[in-house]
């Protein structure tokens, strides 16, 4: 587990617990950690979150999201921002993820948000991950 890196360890503990079709995926709580989910449960990535009190720091309990055929709603997630490299557009620049079908999670000074709220609000940032 990367402590340098929260939102990295978050996203592959996604990754993994949909890879092995499990309903929840515990994570350690973090205002940031806290902002993504949100941002996947909005757009229709996740079914729900909670933060549970336990220990000092605390966990965000993720509900995973699947159809009827057992399908997860989330086929790929990737970190595309990173503690060595960052990576910052404007709104005029934002990626585009598979036409549109995916979203990019992007951290602004309006806060954590998708791009195409990026694109609404005019307004750009640093993008930390993409979903689709």
């Amino acid at each position: 587990m990367s402590l340098s890196d929260p939102i990295a360890d978050m996203l592959t503990r996604i990754r993994n617990a949909v890879r092995i079709r499990s309903r929840h995926v515990n994570i350690r709580a973090s205002k940031l950690c806290a902002a993504v989910a949100d941002v996947l449960k909005s757009e229709g990535y996740i079914s729900d979150f909670e933060r549970i009190e336990e220990g000092v720091q605390g966990l965000i309990r993720i509900t995973l999201k699947y159809d009827q055929t057992g399908r997860a709603a989330i086929e790929e997630i990737k970190r595309v921002s990173r503690p060595g490299k960052r990576e910052y557009c404007g709104f005029e620049d934002m990626p585009v993820v598979m036409n549109g079908m995916g979203i990019a999670i992007v951290s602004t000074s309006k806060g954590i948000i998708s791009d195409k709220s990026c694109r609404q609000a005019k307004i750009g940032g640093e993008i930390i991950c993409t979903v689709c």
